[in-house]
Protein backbone atom coordinates (compact mmCIF):
# COMPACT_ATOMS: atom_id res chain seq x y z
CA UNK A 1 0.00 0.00 0.00
CA UNK A 2 2.93 2.13 0.97
CA UNK A 3 4.73 1.44 -2.18
CA UNK A 4 1.69 2.34 -4.31
CA UNK A 5 1.08 5.10 -2.55
CA UNK A 6 4.63 6.41 -2.87
CA UNK A 7 4.44 5.57 -6.56
CA UNK A 8 1.44 7.65 -7.49
CA UNK A 9 2.64 10.73 -5.51
CA UNK A 10 5.95 10.41 -7.60
CA UNK A 11 3.37 10.71 -10.47
CA UNK A 12 1.64 13.73 -8.75
CA UNK A 13 4.93 15.39 -8.80
CA UNK A 14 6.34 14.70 -12.21
CA UNK A 15 2.83 15.62 -13.84
CA UNK A 16 2.96 19.23 -11.53
CA UNK A 17 6.29 19.48 -13.43
CA UNK A 18 5.20 18.99 -16.69
CA UNK A 19 2.73 22.00 -15.93
CA UNK A 20 5.37 24.08 -14.29
CA UNK A 21 7.49 23.80 -17.46
CA UNK A 22 4.85 24.43 -19.60
CA UNK A 23 3.67 27.80 -17.75
CA UNK A 24 7.40 28.81 -17.96
CA UNK A 25 7.67 27.89 -21.31
CA UNK A 26 4.89 30.63 -22.06
CA UNK A 27 6.33 33.09 -19.68
CA UNK A 28 9.95 32.54 -21.58
CA UNK A 29 8.19 33.02 -25.20
CA UNK A 30 6.75 36.17 -23.63
CA UNK A 31 10.16 37.44 -22.67
CA UNK A 32 11.78 36.34 -25.92
CA UNK A 33 9.12 38.09 -27.34
CA UNK A 34 10.20 41.19 -25.54
CA UNK A 35 13.62 40.98 -25.58
CA UNK A 36 13.48 40.61 -29.15
CA UNK A 37 11.34 44.06 -29.70
CA UNK A 38 13.94 45.81 -26.76
CA UNK A 39 16.53 44.46 -29.30
CA UNK A 40 15.02 45.75 -32.81
CA UNK A 41 13.55 48.79 -31.20
CA UNK A 42 16.89 49.62 -29.65
CA UNK A 43 18.61 49.90 -33.02
CA UNK A 44 15.56 51.05 -35.33
CA UNK A 45 14.49 53.92 -32.60
CA UNK A 46 17.07 56.80 -33.30
CA UNK A 47 19.12 54.24 -35.23
CA UNK A 48 21.19 57.30 -36.99
CA UNK A 49 22.63 58.66 -33.87
CA UNK A 50 24.71 55.60 -33.53
CA UNK A 51 27.44 57.13 -35.68
CA UNK A 52 27.65 59.70 -33.55
CA UNK A 53 28.99 57.27 -30.49
CA UNK A 54 32.57 56.50 -30.48
CA UNK A 55 32.11 52.73 -29.79
CA UNK A 56 30.06 49.92 -30.58
CA UNK A 57 29.02 49.13 -27.23
CA UNK A 58 25.44 49.89 -27.28
CA UNK A 59 25.11 48.46 -30.96
CA UNK A 60 26.22 45.23 -29.78
CA UNK A 61 24.10 45.30 -26.41
CA UNK A 62 21.14 45.48 -29.05
CA UNK A 63 22.28 42.95 -31.62
CA UNK A 64 22.76 40.36 -28.68
CA UNK A 65 19.34 40.78 -26.94
CA UNK A 66 18.16 40.26 -31.09
CA UNK A 67 20.11 37.04 -30.69
CA UNK A 68 18.88 35.79 -27.30
CA UNK A 69 15.78 36.58 -28.56
CA UNK A 70 15.31 34.88 -31.42
CA UNK A 71 16.82 31.87 -29.78
CA UNK A 72 14.16 32.04 -27.19
CA UNK A 73 11.39 31.19 -29.85
CA UNK A 74 12.89 28.41 -31.28
CA UNK A 75 14.28 27.00 -27.57
CA UNK A 76 10.69 27.24 -26.59
CA UNK A 77 9.34 24.95 -29.24
CA UNK A 78 11.97 22.25 -28.09
CA UNK A 79 10.97 22.90 -24.39
CA UNK A 80 7.67 21.63 -24.94
CA UNK A 81 8.61 18.61 -26.97
CA UNK A 82 10.77 18.17 -24.45
CA UNK A 83 7.98 17.95 -21.79
CA UNK A 84 5.20 16.20 -23.94
CA UNK A 85 7.67 13.56 -25.20
CA UNK A 86 9.47 13.07 -21.56
CA UNK A 87 12.58 12.23 -23.13
CA UNK A 88 15.93 12.86 -21.30
CA UNK A 89 18.06 13.56 -24.21
CA UNK A 90 15.65 16.52 -24.97
CA UNK A 91 15.16 17.61 -21.73
CA UNK A 92 19.21 17.65 -21.44
CA UNK A 93 19.27 19.48 -24.69
CA UNK A 94 16.81 22.38 -23.60
CA UNK A 95 18.69 22.46 -20.22
CA UNK A 96 21.72 23.67 -22.18
CA UNK A 97 19.92 26.07 -24.50
CA UNK A 98 18.72 27.49 -21.71
CA UNK A 99 22.10 28.04 -19.97
CA UNK A 100 23.31 29.27 -23.31
CA UNK A 101 20.69 31.99 -23.47
CA UNK A 102 21.32 33.05 -20.13
CA UNK A 103 24.38 33.67 -20.13
CA UNK A 104 24.41 35.69 -23.47
CA UNK A 105 21.49 37.58 -21.92
CA UNK A 106 23.68 38.49 -19.26
CA UNK A 107 26.07 39.37 -21.18
CA UNK A 108 24.33 41.71 -22.98
CA UNK A 109 22.83 43.54 -19.49
CA UNK A 110 26.43 43.69 -18.34
CA UNK A 111 27.14 45.39 -21.09
CA UNK A 112 24.63 47.90 -21.07
CA UNK A 113 25.57 48.40 -17.53
CA UNK A 114 29.23 48.87 -18.25
CA UNK A 115 28.47 51.42 -20.94
CA UNK A 116 26.07 53.54 -19.37
CA UNK A 117 28.97 53.83 -16.66
CA UNK A 118 31.02 55.43 -18.86
CA UNK A 119 28.23 57.28 -21.18
CA UNK A 120 28.74 60.51 -20.26
CA UNK A 121 32.44 60.49 -20.40
CA UNK A 122 32.65 59.15 -24.21
CA UNK A 123 29.95 61.76 -25.05
CA UNK A 124 31.68 64.80 -23.19
CA UNK A 125 35.07 63.29 -24.90
CA UNK A 126 33.87 62.71 -28.47
CA UNK A 127 30.52 64.23 -29.51
CA UNK A 128 31.63 67.79 -29.96
CA UNK A 129 34.61 66.76 -32.01
CA UNK A 130 32.44 64.76 -33.91
CA UNK A 131 29.90 67.25 -35.29
CA UNK A 132 32.61 69.94 -35.65
CA UNK A 133 35.08 68.25 -37.71
CA UNK A 134 32.75 66.03 -39.93
CA UNK A 135 29.52 67.65 -40.09
CA UNK A 136 29.19 68.27 -43.31
CA UNK A 137 32.13 67.15 -45.12
CA UNK A 138 32.81 64.99 -47.82
CA UNK A 139 32.24 60.93 -46.95
CA UNK A 140 30.77 62.10 -43.86
CA UNK A 141 27.22 61.38 -44.96
CA UNK A 142 25.88 59.34 -42.32
CA UNK A 143 27.34 61.92 -39.24
CA UNK A 144 25.93 65.10 -41.19
CA UNK A 145 22.40 63.36 -41.17
CA UNK A 146 22.42 62.16 -37.54
CA UNK A 147 23.49 65.28 -36.45
CA UNK A 148 20.59 66.94 -38.47
CA UNK A 149 17.99 64.64 -36.64
CA UNK A 150 19.54 64.97 -33.43
CA UNK A 151 19.13 68.50 -33.50
CA UNK A 152 15.80 68.97 -34.94
CA UNK A 153 14.85 65.74 -32.93
CA UNK A 154 15.64 66.99 -29.34
CA UNK A 155 15.21 70.55 -30.31
CA UNK A 156 18.83 71.66 -29.20
CA UNK A 157 21.69 72.96 -31.08
CA UNK A 158 25.69 72.45 -30.87
CA UNK A 159 27.18 70.05 -28.73
CA UNK A 160 27.03 71.90 -25.37
CA UNK A 161 25.56 74.98 -26.68
CA UNK A 162 25.15 76.87 -30.20
CA UNK A 163 28.82 78.68 -30.03
CA UNK A 164 30.17 75.34 -30.51
CA UNK A 165 29.33 75.89 -34.22
CA UNK A 166 32.01 78.53 -34.45
CA UNK A 167 34.40 76.25 -34.45
CA UNK A 168 33.54 73.87 -37.03
CA UNK A 169 34.94 72.83 -40.25
CA UNK A 170 31.35 73.47 -41.53
CA UNK A 171 30.71 76.75 -40.45
CA UNK A 172 34.61 78.15 -40.82
CA UNK A 173 34.65 77.21 -44.61
CA UNK A 174 32.79 78.76 -48.14
CA UNK A 175 30.35 75.90 -47.78
CA UNK A 176 28.85 77.62 -44.86
CA UNK A 177 27.77 80.54 -46.71
CA UNK A 178 27.87 83.10 -43.92
CA UNK A 179 26.41 80.97 -41.10
CA UNK A 180 26.42 81.00 -37.38
CA UNK A 181 25.31 77.49 -37.19
CA UNK A 182 23.73 75.07 -39.01
CA UNK A 183 20.02 74.88 -40.75
CA UNK A 184 19.09 72.16 -38.62
CA UNK A 185 19.51 74.18 -35.51
CA UNK A 186 16.26 76.27 -36.43
CA UNK A 187 13.08 76.15 -35.09
CA UNK A 188 11.48 76.08 -38.63
CA UNK A 189 13.95 74.52 -40.70
CA UNK A 190 14.34 76.76 -44.17
CA UNK A 191 17.46 77.28 -46.54
CA UNK A 192 20.29 79.79 -44.87
CA UNK A 193 17.95 80.19 -41.87
CA UNK A 194 21.38 79.04 -39.86
CA UNK A 195 22.68 82.95 -40.48
CA UNK A 196 20.56 84.18 -37.64
CA UNK A 197 21.62 82.89 -34.29
CA UNK A 198 18.89 84.70 -32.50
CA UNK A 199 16.84 82.59 -29.59
CA UNK A 200 13.61 82.95 -31.55
CA UNK A 201 15.59 81.59 -34.38
CA UNK A 202 17.72 78.72 -33.11
CA UNK A 203 17.47 76.08 -30.05
CA UNK A 204 19.21 77.12 -26.97
CA UNK A 205 18.77 74.36 -24.82
CA UNK A 206 20.66 74.73 -21.54
CA UNK A 207 23.43 71.77 -21.66
CA UNK A 208 23.22 71.31 -25.45
CA UNK A 209 22.57 68.10 -27.19
CA UNK A 210 24.89 66.14 -25.02
CA UNK A 211 22.85 66.21 -22.09
CA UNK A 212 19.32 65.30 -24.42
CA UNK A 213 21.44 62.24 -26.50
CA UNK A 214 22.58 61.06 -22.71
CA UNK A 215 19.55 60.96 -20.93
CA UNK A 216 17.76 59.19 -24.17
CA UNK A 217 20.59 56.44 -24.59
CA UNK A 218 20.76 55.75 -20.72
CA UNK A 219 17.03 55.27 -21.05
CA UNK A 220 17.83 52.48 -23.79
CA UNK A 221 20.43 50.95 -21.98
CA UNK A 222 19.05 50.35 -18.77
CA UNK A 223 15.59 49.24 -20.44
CA UNK A 224 18.29 46.72 -22.12
CA UNK A 225 20.12 45.97 -19.12
CA UNK A 226 16.70 45.28 -16.97
CA UNK A 227 15.20 43.23 -19.67
CA UNK A 228 18.24 41.43 -20.43
CA UNK A 229 19.14 40.19 -16.74
CA UNK A 230 15.05 40.25 -15.89
CA UNK A 231 14.46 37.19 -18.59
CA UNK A 232 18.10 35.66 -17.60
CA UNK A 233 16.58 35.40 -13.62
CA UNK A 234 13.36 33.88 -15.72
CA UNK A 235 15.50 31.43 -17.11
CA UNK A 236 17.25 30.02 -13.76
CA UNK A 237 13.33 28.95 -12.72
CA UNK A 238 13.17 26.94 -16.32
CA UNK A 239 16.83 25.50 -15.86
CA UNK A 240 15.64 24.50 -11.96
CA UNK A 241 12.28 22.83 -13.50
CA UNK A 242 13.74 21.19 -16.06
CA UNK A 243 16.19 19.26 -13.55
CA UNK A 244 13.31 18.23 -11.53
CA UNK A 245 11.94 16.61 -14.23
CA UNK A 246 14.62 15.16 -15.87
CA UNK A 247 15.19 13.54 -12.69
CA UNK A 248 11.98 12.45 -12.13
CA UNK A 249 11.92 10.83 -15.38
CA UNK A 250 15.26 9.14 -14.36
CA UNK A 251 13.87 7.40 -11.44
CA UNK A 252 10.59 5.73 -13.69
CA UNK A 253 10.71 2.32 -13.94
CA UNK A 254 10.29 2.31 -18.17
Amino acid sequence: MTAVYKDDQEDWLTVCLKYLLFVFNFLFWVGGAAVLGVGVWTLLEKSDYLSLLASSTFAVSAYILILAGGMVVLTGFLGCCAVIREQKSCLSTYFFCLLLIFLIELVAGVLAYVYYQRLSEELKQHLNQTMTDNYAQPGQEAITLAVDRLQQDFKCCGSNNSRDWMVSVYISSKQGEDRLVPDSCCKTVTPHCGKRDHPSNIYKVEGGCITKLEQFLADHLLVIGAVGIGVACLQVCGMVFTSCLYKRIKMDPY
